[in-house]
């Protein structure tokens, strides 16, 4: 494969990865009669299914034994499948709440409170213009906080939940996919021992559905590990600094969704928060492109 159609191919699987995180709301407004809980269980347990096919497919088996093999690593992505886990269960209840203007607010901050995360944890440096786009972000959550009276909880908990997950897995060298099948896994027994024995609701039985929601609930797996799958296809084609570019798509979208298809009301004390959070995103993408231009021709020269 030549090195343009290389990187057209990671364009279309950035561009399917971050599209169908956008359009999640879509599938978990079908499944509004479903509580969060619920939802998260099936999500568990399908794509738990689904990616041991997928890793049996790519021949990566190997690959799992060897982390099962390592307990310290284990006791690690227990710690991320939980936070990964805390983390769909505040979205899954967000969309099914009417929350989905500030899930995507969470998303549109989630890169500069990882650019954040990393100067605390990982001893990055900040450039200036990075340092101004955390700080407008900042802003834009305090103005939030003193014209509506309220802190953003579901927004800066998706942030702070994937930021948190990602800060992890990035110290762990985890291959994604593998990975993820294993964190699938271990919340597996929390899944099944919360469905046999807490889940009593009119759709936990699963032999009394109609087929259409059984399909609909099992297809979990499929909206949790595509986007991913694509997601990981578009990382080994394109570089870090290119991929940031697409990761606004999925949240843009769902905003998009929340005001134009579910009418969700946004008032001018929350517009003004997104427009920092736009003004953050617009200058820390202007900043790493020209970061990009200059290394970019310091290897030329």
């Amino acid at each position: 494969m030549s090195q343009q159609s290389d990187n057209n191919s990671g364009i279309i699987n950035a561009l399917s990865a971050y599209a169908m995180w956008g359009l999640a709301p879509l599938y978990f407004k079908l499944l509004d009669q479903v509580s969060a809980p619920e939802i998260l269980v099936h999500r568990i347990i399908w794509s738990c299914a689904l990616l041991v096919i997928i890793v049996l497919a790519m021949g990566n088996w190997r690959k799992v034994q060897r982390i099962v093999g390592d307990a310290k690593m284990l006791a690690w992505l227990l710690l991320t499948a939980l936070i990964l886990g805390a983390n769909w269960l505040i979205f899954i209840w967000a969309i099914n709440n009417g929350n989905i203007l500030e899930a995507s607010l969470g998303y549109f901050i989630n890169p500069l409170f990882s650019v954040a995360l990393g100067m605390i944890f990982l001893g990055e440096r900040l450039r200036k213009w990075q340092t101004i786009a955390v700080l407008l972000a900042f802003i834009g959550v305090v103005i939030q906080l003193f014209n509506v009276g309220s802190i953003p909880v579901i927004a800066l908990s998706l942030a702070g939940t994937f930021g948190i997950y990602g800060l992890l897995r990035k110290k762990l060298m985890v291959e994604s996919v593998p990975g993820l099948l294993i964190e699938s896994a271990l919340m597996l027994p929390l899944a099944i021992v919360y469905w046999l024995f807490f889940m009593d609701t009119p759709s936990s039985d699963m032999f009394a559905n109609e087929t259409s929601l059984n399909i609909t609930l099992i297809a979990a797996g499929l909206v949790t590990t595509a986007p991913l799958l694509c997601f990981t296809a578009a990382a080994k084609r394109l570089s870090l600094a290119a991929l940031g570019f697409f990761q606004y798509l999925g949240p843009t979208i769902m905003f998009i969704l929340a005001t134009v298809l579910y009418n969700e009301a946004l008032i001018i004390e929350k517009l003004i928060t997104f427009v920092f959070i736009w003004a953050a995103i617009v200058i820390y993408s202007w900043d790493s492109m020209r970061k990009l231009k200059q290394a970019k021709l310091a290897l030329k020269h």
